[in-house]
């Protein structure tokens, strides 16, 4: 495994000092509204978006947030393999309050027969990426949307759904010069890393911003309600890439959006294995054993790391809860699936004062920065912001698959450890 691992590729003199280390991107918390308090983009021009995966990221969770644009909204292409159940989907939207959207949305299997087929009347105005991740982050043909969305579609903006991939490690190299294309082409590019939009994690940067506070440590903790995780491929490590990379991608984006970059040669992890004691699980709703043993998922994992400006930071991922609630922590954030609590000791006050956020909405907050960021029309250049770039979620990426290899790599060891001691015991008994 050691020889698939990316060395980390940031010279000391590529790096920020330590002092700015935790400076990153933020956005006044009560910009951020719900979806129902704010007001529509103006304009008479259609607002064409292409969407890639007719998948649940799509079109069950909240996407209808981009509803911000009003009548203005047009999906012109809706392309996934699956024209069947693309076609399904896209029927359910049409009969629903966002009719005018889809109405006249054409479904095509390929990027390429959409581009072959496109007028310029359908010519985006965005791209949004929700395909499985295993199809993207790469520059091998059949996973390298983003590429062929840079190619075709010059200058037009992305959003590219977390993570931004689930390939093999060595590849992690192909993400990074995606990045780059990316960043040197000035595409608008937003990744769906939508807690960082959460107005509980902008008020914590507010908090450190203004105090001048420098981030000692990161504490995070996500622990998933298995029980209704019925999709095989998020079982099996050669299909999901595993929880951490899949799922925990979240919370290691948090702690790296507050602790700034992580040393990756640092990275110390130990998991909890299927067929460990411990890790036996008494309600998975699938049948794990049609999965290959070495693909079984860890049902605890745990890491600790550096940061470069010295800081320390730590993520436990766990498979563990039962029913459908998860529980997650990073320091102070509490709940941020459900409705988060911040809790706040300010310097100098040690009463802990804690702040509810209610209405709170970071799918729509995400969503309506990136119109704005596209539709240039704010005179506040502080009002909207993109907070996960490419790049930014590249670095997340590296950060959950060298999670993953160092658990591995433990394990290794110990079974390697006990192969051994059998061995001499064996021997001494003979």
């Amino acid at each position: 495994m050691m020889s698939s691992r990316r060395p980390s590729e940031r010279r000391p003199s590529d790096r920020r000092p330590s002092g700015v280390s935790s400076r990153r991107p933020s956005i006044d918390p009560w910009r951020l509204i719900p979806m129902d308090k704010a007001s529509h983009v103006g304009g008479s021009d259609d607002f064409n978006v292409v969407f890639i995966g007719a998948g649940n990221i799509m079109f069950v969770a909240p996407i209808d947030t981009y509803s911000k644009l009003g009548r203005r909204l047009k999906v012109v292409a809706l392309i996934d393999p699956a024209i069947e159940r693309a076609t399904a989907v896209l029927q359910k939207k049409c009969d629903s309050f966002v009719v005018s959207a889809y109405q006249d949305t054409r479904v095509f299997k390929t990027l390429d027969d959409f581009v072959k087929s496109m007028s310029p009347k359908d010519r985006p105005r965005a791209v949004i990426v929700g395909s499985p991740p295993m199809f993207r982050g790469s520059l091998q043909p059949g996973r390298d949307i983003e590429m062929q969305i840079l190619k075709h579609f010059p200058g037009i903006a992305m959003f590219i759904e977390k993570p931004i991939a689930t390939g093999p490690p060595h590849e992690i190299g192909d993400a990074f010069t995606i990045a780059k294309a990316i960043s040197e082409s000035k595409t608008i590019c937003s990744v769906g890393y939508m807690l960082r939009y959460l107005k509980a994690v902008q008020m914590m940067k507010q908090i450190i911003e203004e105090n001048n506070l420098t981030v000692m440590a990161t504490i995070a903790r996500y622990a998933c309600a298995y029980e209704a995780i019925a999709k095989p491929d998020w079982w099996d490590k050669s299909k999901s890439a595993g929880p951490v990379i899949e799922q925990g991608t979240h919370f290691c984006d948090l702690s790296r959006y507050f602790g700034g970059e992580v040393d990756i040669s640092t990275v110390s992890a130990h998991s909890l294995e299927w067929d460990e004691n411990a890790g036996h699980l008494s309600k998975i709703s699938i049948d794990e054993s049609k999965i290959a043993p070495e693909n079984r998922i860890p049902r605890v994992t745990t890491a600790t790391w550096k940061y470069d400006s010295g800081a320390v930071g730590s993520f436990t991922h766990v498979v563990a809860l039962h029913d459908t609630n998860y529980s997650c922590e990073l320091e102070v954030l509490v709940n941020p699936y459900v409705q988060p609590v911040l809790y706040v000791r300010r310097p100098g006050d040690e009463l802990e004062q804690a702040i509810r956020f209610p209405d709170d909405d970071p799918f729509f907050s995400e969503v309506s920065n990136l119109i704005d960021v596209i539709e240039d029309i704010e005179e506040d250049p502080e009002a909207a912001q993109i907070l996960s770039t490419y790049d930014d979620a590249v670095r997340t990426y590296e950060l959950t698959w060298a999670i993953r290899q160092a658990a591995e790599r433990s394990r290794a060891a110990k079974l390697q450890a006990s192969a051994e001691a059998a061995k001499a015991e064996k021997l001494e008994a003979a």
